[in-house]
């Protein structure tokens, strides 16, 4: 909440020389991002209904038609987790594909906060985000204290989903040894502040997934991330 403009410009500088898919930040700051990101393949990510998820439909879709309409390319937003724990998916359906409908063309994820949700419910959620036209599922907003991302339900929300939508793990992935095992898992994507830290200590990309994979434990002896300051706190690289 309290970063300032040049921390979102540090955060684009990052993401460009680490070639990260996106950067992630408050819908105040997209336009910021678009304009300091174009021409690089970094993408602008913005959050809808954050984070809360309780925010009525109608103000999810045009929060997300208003983000596209300044350069959002990218929409993580929050379910109606309470209607989750209700078992309310009637609602939770349509009210992922309001912000689906508002977006034609841009990438939708649905942050379903795994942690406060049983093993029924992330299969549920993550089965109706699929039915509902989103493009990922992704566990955590990282502001709730039941906890964020984890390995097991990392790998429930892909045995649901498939092949044929993303899986994003976000919240409390802080090192390297955490985001190798939420890719053993089944996580396509990574939502950390620890980003700038953990290139650094990978190395350049393409990286090797198959051998870091196989060789996590030797990795996280050597592994510096889990000391290492996290980089900009005023959004996500991933």
């Amino acid at each position: 909440a309290e970063a300032t403009a040049r921390d979102i410009e540090q955060l684009c500088t990052e993401a460009a020389e680490n070639r990260f898919a996106a950067v992630c930040v408050n819908p105040v700051w997209v336009k910021l991002c678009a304009l300091r990101l174009k021409g690089t393949e970094v993408q602008v990510a913005t959050v809808i209904g954050f984070p809360l998820g309780a925010t009525r439909s109608d103000v999810k879709a045009f929060e997300a038609q208003r983000a596209v309409d300044v350069g959002a390319e990218e929409l993580d937003m929050v379910a109606a987790i309470g209607h989750i724990k209700s078992g309310d998916w009637h609602y939770v359906a349509d009210d992922i594909a309001a912000v689906v409908r508002a977006a034609p063309g841009r990438l939708v994820k649905v942050i379903i906060e795994s942690a406060v949700l049983t093993p029924v419910e992330i299969i549920k959620a993550s089965a109706l985000a699929k039915e509902s036209g989103a493009h990922y599922v992704k566990t955590s907003t990282g502001f709730h204290a039941a906890g964020g991302a984890s390995a097991e339900a990392v790998a429930l929300m892909r045995l649901i989903v498939g092949d044929s939508m993303g899986v994003k793990a976000s919240g409390g992935v802080r090192d390297c040894t955490q985001a190798l095992k939420m890719i053993a898992a089944g996580a396509t994507r990574i939502g950390t502040s620890g980003g700038v830290a953990m290139a650094k200590c990978l190395g350049p990309g393409p990286l090797p997934l198959r051998e870091l994979l196989e060789s996590s434990l030797v990795h996280g002896e050597k592994c510096v991330t889990c000391s290492a300051p996290t980089a900009s706190s005023s959004g996500q690289v991933y």
